[in-house]
């Protein structure tokens, strides 16, 4: 199993960038995918999960109604789109696959960094 992610970089207060996470080792169409994210001394902080078929995604409050989770099952490729960024959403963000309930997960990307910061 291989999760990449890509996509970070320093953006500005309000907004948007689009993670990538692509997929390789196992059955992606098959599985639940999500993406979680760590701030600068902080835990791991749960974002948002997708079902196996791309229908429906999952949100903390936190980035409900900014952020919107798809996936891309031809292509292997998990994304993350973030509007309206703010600078509490400065972390590292990693994918992962869904392990039996969403916010559990049995494999990691390396993560991406991403800075929120005018």
């Amino acid at each position: 199993v291989q999760l990449v992610e890509s996509g970070g970089g320093l953006v500005q207060p309000g907004g948007s960038l689009r993670l990538s996470c692509a997929a390789s080792g196992f059955t992606f169409s098959s599985s639940y995918m999500g993406w979680v994210r760590q701030a600068p001394g902080k835990g791991l902080e749960w974002v948002s999960d997708i079902d196996s078929g791309g229908g429906s995604g999952y949100y903390a409050d936190s980035v409900k109604g900014r952020f919107t989770i798809s996936k891309d099952n031809p292509e292997n490729t998990l994304y993350l789109q973030m509007n309206s960024l703010k600078p509490e959403d400065t972390a590292l963000y990693y994918c992962g696959r869904v392990r039996g309930v969403l916010g559990h997960y049995d494999y990691w990307g390396q993560g991406t960094q991403v800075t929120v910061s005018s």
